[in-house]
């Protein structure tokens, strides 16, 4: 199913999905470069090249376009760090990976980052619970690592989980500021040396 024509110089019709891709683009776009609350519906659709009905007959509100964008980056990173985490049955390996992956996510599309994680509405709640189940569930994946390889505690490695995941995004984070002074495979190694450096002083599983 195709939207409505526009008016002259506005984009032609596109199938349903198609369009919807392409006003969630125009959105990342204007949200990353105005913030959240800079952003309106207006510039969404000049940005799309689309009239404001034919936007607001995919999504109500700019609140609705964002959360689109917010579930879409979450599953993406949320599958590449799963992937990462079962590529192989080596602890050591799949810290590498995760770390990897994280950095792979943000070099490939920095501006799905800064949406997810440099926003300016990160403490409302709807926001605030998406990525409080995202930051858990990449915890306690590294936790379930930590756990099966250590004598430590569930709680105890997903407290370390938590630190890892959180060092993950911080460092990716600076990294992304350098512009590429840094090689991402540099970077992901430091990174991984370090968390790894750590892991393997705690007492092995018997």
């Amino acid at each position: 199913m195709s939207d409505e024509p526009t008016a002259a110089g506005k984009a032609p019709r596109l199938p349903r999905d198609e369009r919807r891709r392409q006003l969630l683009a125009a959105a990342q776009e204007v949200f990353v470069g105005n913030g959240y609350h800079g952003a309106a519906m207006d510039d969404i659709a000049v940005a799309a090249k689309v009239s404001k009905p034919v936007l607001y007959q995919h999504f109500p509100g700019k609140r609705d376009l964002y959360l689109a964008l917010l579930d879409s980056h979450l599953a993406e990173l949320t599958q590449l760090l799963v992937d990462a985490i079962r590529s192989t049955d080596d602890n050591k390996l799949r810290v590498h990976a995760t770390m990897r992956a994280y950095f792979q996510f943000i070099a490939q599309d920095s501006k799905a980052h800064r949406l997810v994680f440099e926003s300016d509405i990160s403490n409302e709640p709807d926001v605030s619970r998406r990525l409080e189940e995202f930051n858990a569930h990449f915890a306690n994946a590294i936790a379930g690592v930590i756990a099966g390889d250590t004598q430590l505690s569930m709680v105890e490695a997903t407290l370390l989980g938590r630190g890892l995941a959180g060092m993950a995004q911080i460092s990716a984070r600076y990294w992304l500021e350098t512009d590429g002074s840094l090689d991402i495979d540099a970077a992901a190694e430091l990174i991984y040396r370090l968390a790894w450096r750590g892991i393997s002083r705690f007492p092995k599983e018997i």
